[in-house]
């Protein structure tokens, strides 16, 4: 037998499960939805016991698998409980849910800005209390918990296709606020349950897709190989972000074969390559770098007759985990793109910012403003002559630039850029949209520089197509440079010569809207 313990996410409880337990309990299994603590001091540590003290309570035959199923952020729990009572868990199923690790808070994962800035205004400050008397304090000053979206505010929270307007209005009449602490405290988890097979249920509608996780695995961070575990498995189900309300019997089935221990599995590259750590595909000489902060400045050599240069600054794409050995400035990729700006007579720049998650774009939009204003400072570079260069999701931050580009911004250069929120991104918000950017008047932009891959993946070749479709029709100075055979992260994946000829057509180009003519 297989018992389902099934844990929805913020703002509803085991009345979400109602379509999905029939089913489940037709086919022989057991189904236990639970409804979390809502009390205003209630915290992830809370929501943690609720879904202990339901396991406890479970008499399962002994040959029952139980089956943990955590829904966005009740994944959260759902791993809290699992590390506690690893013997008795058989699979954990994320739920079109995050992947967090111990020490994230669940605020981490939340698609709307909005939380975020409402729980810093009432001054949470996420740190777990130190005893039980700061417990009862804390509780006592409790902020306010976050209130039930309105029908039309779901979207904001995860993509509502297959909803409707009725399902929608049913949604927020049955769902409770939201106990602040609950996203703020961090999951603290020991690795008990780290051997517990798991399987991964995406909603496309919300653009994440097997293939996406497959690309993390083939080119992403290392620790992403994991998911290419045999006891790893993945299925896809073609709607938003409730499944349970908008394809309840289909998703009941997938839970069922899920249990079984079917799926798609993925498969990682052989040996211990790391795509991060691959030599430049350029010989580029090493010259000196100085650090100032998040900021690292690679040096031409020394000419005193040539005064202040130029500079680009590099901006690395994203998300990137938050615990990455090498930052992305350490990378050989974004090193080696510096050193050959600086080796043809340019200061090449690159910027450690803070893109951790589809919500953390303003935190790095502010990095890379404060970069900047540190670059044009430096009395080796030329004020007045800079360059800005975004690669993949580093290419929502152009936005900013594009709306209202400053004198000294002499090109705007992008390498397989993301040029709008992917499905899904409703965190990232309005401001980072480049295609909407662009203004009715192409002319007042600096020249803009995109480096397209043609084997691109199609939901991000879709926010560059409409991008150059509205550039066309605005007339901005837009010159692209093809790579026919190029995938995203080329330079990496296809040492070749088309793509090398790519990357130092793309520099010369940069450099000559800079004023250097390398020889």
């Amino acid at each position: 037998m297989t018992v389902f313990v099934l844990v929805s996410g913020p703002f509803t409880d085991e009345r979400v499960w109602s379509e999905v337990t029939g089913p489940l309990r037709e086919s022989g299994a057991e189904a236990h939805p639970v409804t979390l603590s809502r009390w205003p001091g209630a915290d992830l540590r809370t929501h943690v016991d609720d879904v202990v003290r339901l396991i406890d309570s479970l008499e399962p035959g002994p040959d029952a698998k139980v089956v943990l199923v955590g829904h966005d952020y009740a994944i959260h729990p759902v791993l809290g409980a699992a590390d506690r009572r690893p013997e008795r868990i058989a699979r954990i199923v994320y739920l079109d849910a995050g992947l967090p690790q111990d020490g994230d808070p669940a605020l981490a994962l939340v698609p709307d800005p909005t939380v975020g800035e409402l729980l810093r205004a009432d001054g949470d400050s996420g740190r777990e209390p130190a005893s039980a008397t700061a417990t009862a304090t804390a509780t006592a000053t409790a902020p306010a918990p976050v209130p039930v979206p309105a029908p039309e505010e779901w979207q904001r929270w995860g993509s509502t296709e297959g909803l409707s307007a009725e399902r929608l209005r049913q949604l927020t009449a049955l769902a409770a606020p939201q106990p602040a602490r609950t996203l703020t405290r961090p999951l603290r988890l020991t690795g008990a349950a780290a051997d517990v097979p798991t399987t991964g249920i995406l909603c496309t509608a919300g653009g994440v897709t097997f293939e996406t996780v497959q690309a993390l695995v083939r080119t992403g961070p290392p620790q992403f190989r994991k998911l290419a575990d045999p006891r790893v498995g993945f299925f896809e189900l073609a709607t938003g972000h409730w499944p349970m309300l908008s394809r309840p019997r289909e998703l009941a089935e997938v839970l069922l074969r899920a249990a079984a221990g079917v799926g798609r599995r993925l498969t990682a590259p052989e040996g211990e390559w790391d795509p991060f750590r691959e030599p430049f595909l350029l010989d580029v000489p090493e010259l000196p770098r100085v650090r100032d902060g998040r900021l690292d400045l690679h040096l031409p050599e020394p000419d005193p007759a040539r005064g202040p240069r130029p500079a680009v600054l590099f901006v690395h794409g994203g998300p990137v985990p938050r615990d990455l050995d090498a930052t992305p400035r350490e990378w050989p990729f974004y090193v080696g793109y510096a050193r050959y700006a600086a080796s043809l007579g340019a200061v090449g720049a690159v910027v450690d910012h803070r893109l951790h998650g589809i919500a953390d774009y303003a935190r790095a939009a502010g990095d890379v403003a404060a970069a900047v204003e540190l670059l044009r400072a430096d009395p080796r570079v030329d004020p007045g002559r800079i360059a800005v260069w975004a690669f993949s999701g580093g290419g929502l931050l152009a936005a900013d630039w594009i709306t209202a580009p400053p004198r000294w911004l002499r090109c705007l250069a992008l390498t397989y850029p993301i040029l709008a929120p992917l499905p899904g991104w409703g965190a990232v918000g309005a401001r980072f949209h480049p295609v909407d950017a662009l203004p009715a008047d192409g002319g007042a932009l600096p020249p803009l520089v995109l480096t397209r891959a043609g084997l691109e993946t199609p939901r991000i070749a879709a926010t560059v197509e409409s991008f150059l479709d509205r550039a066309a029709r605005t007339k901005a100075p837009v010159e692209v440079i093809d790579v026919p055979h190029g995938v995203h992260g080329f330079e990496i994946h296809d040492r070749t010569d088309e793509s090398r000829e790519a990357v130092t057509r793309a520099m010369r180009t940069v450099l000559g809207h800079l004023g250097v003519t390398p020889a």
